[in-house]
């Protein structure tokens, strides 16, 4: 009888760890030859979730709750790992810092798996950055504010050039991929690149993977996105002079017309402002104006930079800064930022400075 009853309770305990196993995956393994890192970290996205010294034998163990597949990646100092968990999994992962960090083992997750021949295609994107901008940073130490404009221009356009190819691959996968591994290749991409890309597919899974909250918060973020894409025109913005004047962006309707993001301590853009003057004064009498909007928050501050930089153009400003509705309605997330809008007020370019502007202005303007 006592054996029954506690087979029983074996039993319930039994079944009770397999239903909480089945809200959770374990990721589980050991890094080879670490060298002088200790710590592992676990991420979703850019949030760390959780961080662990390396145990014996550099094994480590992270265990998470999981009501829905998740987009994870695993970082050991400069290498990153990305992996997809879902509901129930124990994924073994295993690596050696002396091989390359593209060559690991990852097993009990078939989604982790099919994703691991464009994870080396992320790694290779962002070593490139990384490669990038280190050469950008020496190249400009001692360089001239045009010099850096320039030289950032090459860069932008060197990297612009693999970030295509790195789209183009990112599509090709998804299209071999409708699961979680093709909205994962298509998670990676710059909005200020791939727009339409990932416009387009946001449209194709707008039935799919409901439950999903990684991928229904991806469908909302697209759709605002979709709002300011190259096409659709611009929101309604209305704001204030430094005299007080209310201007309406309605009203320049009729001309090109940039709608400039700036402020007197945004260093960028007080670098750009030379050469929107030099713009402004070649282009102005042949239809293109500039609406300058200020995230000053003190009047006096931006007042002093419009007339220091001998800027003749409208400006305007809620002098709310970062508190301000157009950082919403203008997905603004740095400064400077831009947009083109052509005579009916629709989004024709955006983000474009130094001489890619003007290369812009001289085609569009004629």
């Amino acid at each position: 009888m006592k054996k029954a009853v506690f087979l029983a309770v074996v039993g319930i305990v039994g079944l009770m760890m397999g239903c909480q196993n089945k809200e959770q995956f374990t990721i589980a393994g050991n890094v080879e030859n670490p060298g002088n890192i200790k710590v592992i970290s676990l991420y979703e996205g850019d949030t760390k979730l959780d961080s662990m010294f390396f145990g014996d034998n550099n094994k480590f163990q992270f265990v998470r709750p999981a009501s829905q597949s998740r987009l994870l990646s695993l970082r050991v100092g400069k290498n990153r790992y990305d992996l997809i968990a879902s509901r129930g999994e124990t994924i073994t992962f295993k690596t050696d810092l002396h091989k390359d960090v593209n060559d690991y083992q990852v097993d009990g997750s078939e989604l982790s798996k099919t994703i691991q021949p464009f994870a080396k295609e992320r790694n290779y994107r962002d070593y490139l950055q990384d490669s990038l901008q280190t050469v950008f940073s020496k190249l400009t130490a001692n360089s001239t504010a045009a010099e850096i404009e320039k030289i950032r221009a090459e860069y932008k356009s060197k990297f612009a050039e693999e970030l295509r190819a790195y789209t183009k691959k990112a599509v090709d996968f998804s299209n071999k991929h409708n699961d979680l591994a093709g909205f994962y290749a298509i998670s990676t991409l710059d909005p200020e690149v791939a727009e339409n890309e990932i416009i387009t597919y946001a449209d194709k899974i707008k039935n799919e993977f409901t439950e999903n909250r990684y991928v229904t918060q991806f469908k909302e973020e697209t759709q605002k996105l979709k709002k300011m894409a190259i096409g659709q025109p611009a929101p309604e913005l209305t704001s204030f002079t430094p005299s007080n004047k209310e201007v309406k962006l309605s009203s320049f309707k009729g001309k090109y017309t940039l709608v400039d993001f700036w402020a007197s301590w945004c260093m960028p853009c007080r670098q750009e402002n030379p050469n929107l003057v030099r713009l402004y004064n070649t282009y102005h009498g042949k239809g293109f104006d500039i609406l300058s909007v200020s995230f000053d928050d003190n009047p006096g501050s931006w007042m002093r930079a419009i007339e220091d930089d001998k800027l003749t153009w409208t400006h305007v400003s809620d002098l709310k800064a970062w508190s301000s509705p157009v950082v919403i309605d203008y997905r603004v997330k740095a400064l400077p930022t831009s947009y083109i809008l052509d005579p009916n007020g629709i989004i024709i370019a955006k983000n474009l400075r130094g001489e890619e502007l003007e290369a812009f202005l001289k085609k569009t303007i004629k």
